[in-house]
């Protein structure tokens, strides 16, 4: 039995069941876009920690930042003592992502708390209980995050859910966009939510609506321009909160620092984590600083957020994506798997769409050419042949038929042309031309 088999055999031992597991691979170490498995086996890295390490696997100063603040001050939290990473960290924030002409930032441990979080500070600054979210959303497990998440499997018997969550449709162009333009799909999805106030919620209820971008687990579904600029208009008018969740969109992973700067919109406040803190455990909320400071004394924040090491960690991983250029590297990366995946299209009829922004691309494995025609069989022997030939790679969509790509972005070209040509020829070897 080798190490890996080992490791494997332990985990169902002493982990619960129900704790996924998207790869079948082990890892010991890991440098850059390369990971290494439990028999020494060097992986190339698809997978990015599930999107967290836009800035490679252990970058240098990042290592050392970590190293030199335990050293220093590992934890008295914020609420006890106040200490400057904290403020270096806000303040760098509010520069990179401006939310009108005063922003504050709020730290959290993770995306799922920057949700639970968010919730409560635009019910507390609009006075109003109901939120608007979409189809195919994922925003975490946690109870107010598990219930604003749409796909049912990741929440079966974990009712009764958070009250006062509606749920509209994503405009989604790839299932339900047939004869009509994007424009036109876009003012067809916003006539529906002022209907919506009419017929689910009225508006003046709703304190927020809550959107990706760019859907994460729900499959790289990416909102269309004149959709995101409507949704903006509608907030305005009936006086609702834009929240956007950037916790896997954020960070280089479009080829910009947020996926919202893809679009002239700006939200009224924002959620983020993953790669902002290169695998330590860090998020954030951001946003106006009239909306963030109505919230009332001690309904919002916690033992760790804002750690010290997680703060040193923040602040040299975006320190070294700003050196690298973790943009122009997104930029990069993305057009090269845009290029290769159209070419997949055209000689595998399985993948019914390819679709995403910036390097955060996918694909979608179908049967018959038909949308509505999943095929998630398809999609998992892949992610196992590919895991099988060095390849670490994960799915996505509602229905687990969705091959995503988050490699770290410092990736080199050869790896990730290399890493293309599995998945080709895993295509190729599991009969997706036919």
């Amino acid at each position: 039995m080798n190490n890996a088999q080992r490791i494997m055999d332990r985990r169902k031992k002493f982990v619960p069941d129900a704790i996924g597991i998207f790869s079948p691979s082990t890892a010991v170490s890991a440098k850059g876009s390369l990971v290494t498995d439990a028999d020494g086996r060097e992986l190339i890295d698809f997978a990015g920690g599930i999107g967290v390490v836009n800035a490679g696997h252990c970058p240098p100063p990042v290592v050392e930042a970590i190293a030199k603040q335990a050293a220093t001050l590992i934890h008295c939290s914020f609420n006890v003592a106040t200490y400057d990473l904290y403020m270096q960290l806000a303040e760098k924030l509010a520069s990179l992502f401006p939310h009108g002409e005063h922003t504050k930032v709020m730290l959290t441990n993770s995306g799922a708390e920057s949700i639970e979080n968010v919730i409560k500070i635009a019910r507390q600054a609009t006075g109003r209980p109901a939120v608007v979210c979409y189809s195919n959303a994922f925003h975490g497990r946690t109870l107010m995050a598990m219930s604003l998440t749409s796909k049912v499997g990741y929440k079966l018997g974990c009712g009764p859910y958070a009250p006062e969550v509606y749920r509209i449709p994503f405009p989604d162009y790839y299932r339900h966009g047939s004869g009509l333009n994007l424009e036109e799909f876009s003012d067809s999805y916003l006539r529906e939510l002022e209907n919506f106030f009419q017929t689910q919620v009225p508006a003046s209820q709703v304190a927020a609506i809550l959107l990706e971008p760019v859907q994460g687990e729900g499959g790289f579904n990416v909102v269309p321009a004149k959709y995101l600029s409507g949704l903006r208009q509608i907030c305005d008018k009936y006086g609702i909160l834009l929240i956007l969740d950037e916790v896997q969109s954020g960070f280089g992973r479009t080829g910009k620092w947020a996926a919202y700067q893809h679009y002239d919109v700006l939200p009224d406040l924002s959620v983020w984590a993953k790669s902002m803190g290169s695998g330590m455990p860090i998020g954030a909320v951001i946003g106006k600083a009239a909306i963030m400071d109505a919230c009332k004394p001690s309904t919002i924040g916690g033992t760790y957020p804002g750690n010290p090491v997680c703060c040193a960690a923040s602040l040299a991983t975006i320190g070294y994506m700003e050196h690298i250029d973790i943009n122009a590297l997104g930029r990069r990366v993305g057009d090269t798997v845009r290029s290769r995946f159209e070419t997949f299209k055209q000689k595998f009829p399985a993948i019914g769409d390819v679709r995403g922004l910036g390097a955060m691309m996918a694909f979608e494995l179908v049967k018959n050419k038909d949308p509505f025609q999943p095929d998630a069989d398809l999609c998992k022997r892949l992610i196992t042949y590919c895991a099988g030939e060095g390849l670490v790679i994960i799915n996505a969509g509602v229905y687990g038929n969705v091959i995503r790509v988050l490699s770290p972005l410092v990736i080199e070209p050869e790896l990730l042309h290399k890493g293309l040509d599995i998945i080709e020829s895993g295509l190729l070897a599991l009969g997706a031309q036919n």
